[in-house]
């Protein structure tokens, strides 16, 4: 038997004390990563915003005045705020709902088929920014009256 010396194998370089300014914003990080993390991120913020979303829901189905109240506060503003910032916010929480749903299926489909490849989950967050952006993009075209 040969015993392998350490000399023979090649020693692979060490990173430590990684400078964060330096090292980090050279970093790249895959497209699948980024969208698993904002899946995470609208996540929290339906989670937070939770209690808004139930009083939105609720106040919407009451009645016909607490239905024209509600819409009144995107028209002319509530709280000191004009109501397109409340548009915004709105639009933010549609867009959180849609990109968690969507990439909740992605997730779900790829624990189901075992498809857990480098080409596979880039292929798959594309699509999922694709579906979740521009059904974000026509939903906010009608909530601002642009059709």
């Amino acid at each position: 038997m040969s015993a392998s010396t350490p000399l023979s194998k090649s020693k692979r370089p060490e990173f430590r004390n990684i400078n964060a300014f330096k090292d980090l914003p050279g970093y790249h990080w895959p497209l699948a990563s980024i969208v698993s993390g904002m899946h995470r991120i609208s996540g929290l913020i339906l989670f937070l915003l939770m209690p808004f979303i139930i009083w939105m829901f609720d106040t919407s189905i009451s009645s016909e005045y607490s239905f024209a109240k509600f819409t009144s506060a995107f028209s002319n503003g509530m709280l000191y705020l004009p109501g397109p910032i409340w548009k915004l916010l709105a639009l933010g929480v549609i867009w959180a709902y849609l990109h968690h749903f969507i990439a909740g299926l992605r997730h779900l489909y790829m624990d189901a088929t075992h498809s857990v490849t480098k080409e596979f989950g880039h292929s798959s967050s594309v699509v999922t920014l694709v579906l979740s952006l521009g059904l974000t993009a026509v939903l906010g075209a009608k909530l601002f009256g642009l059709y």
